[in-house]
């Protein structure tokens, strides 16, 4: 999944980025309001984090702006605890959920979590595929129910397929969800993490749609 971090604090910005790539979500972030206004003209993201008090242009004219386009990417709000008032005027301008400053990692993650598989439909906390368990939430997964290990990359192929079972994504989509802009990126990528997916899960788990790209069928 691909994610946009609007901040313009750097502290808190290389924290965020650092615990998000982790976790395997590509994340590209800007540091004022008008860079995150063309990022959102020209690139799709899964989820947006926004500060609110940003240089140049605000985080609340940036949302506005945003739905006036009729764009429903989710947006997390970063706010400072005393600012009732921005909560609620994000809240009603189009913000779907608000974090606090000073926040915990683990709570955002969770919300981060929370607003992706809203956003796709699925409230579902465990996704079965035959034999496979899966659990977005904890990036657990486990065949025949024996636990097993994926890397980060490999979750961020997977992740974006099981959100959307049944829809076939291109290999250029699959590289917008899995590599943010200053990543290193091979031409054979995607198909290394999906042959590396299917020796793991099962051979049937992800199928190949000649010339078009990779779809799991329905759950």
């Amino acid at each position: 999944m691909k994610l946009l971090l609007v901040e313009d604090d750097t502290l808190i910005g290389e924290t965020l980025v650092e615990t998000l790539r982790d976790r395997a979500y590509a994340t590209d972030w800007v540091k004022d309001g008008a860079l995150a206004d063309n990022a959102l003209r020209n690139h799709s993201y899964d989820l947006v984090i926004l500060d609110l008090g940003l240089p140049k242009r605000s985080g609340m004219d940036v949302l506005r702006e945003l739905r006036s386009r009729r764009d429903s990417v989710p947006v997390l709000i970063l706010t400072a605890r005393d600012a009732t008032d921005d909560r609620v005027r994000g809240l009603n301008e189009g913000a779907d959920d608000y974090v606090l400053k000073p926040f915990e990692l683990t709570e955002l993650l969770a919300r981060v979590a929370a607003l992706i598989r809203r956003s796709a439909g699925h409230a579902e906390t465990t996704v079965r595929i035959g034999n496979v368990v899966i659990k977005p939430a904890s990036r657990e997964v486990s065949v025949d129910g024996s636990r097993v290990d994926l890397s980060a990359r490999e979750w961020s192929v997977l992740e974006p397929l099981i959100t959307r079972p049944g829809v076939v994504l291109s290999r250029a989509q699959l590289e917008e969800k899995v590599f943010g802009w200053n990543d290193e990126l091979g031409s054979n990528a995607i198909e290394v993490y999906v042959h590396s997916l299917r020796r793991k899960l099962g051979p049937g788990i992800i199928r190949n749609m000649r010339g078009i790209g990779y779809v799991v069928d329905k759950i």
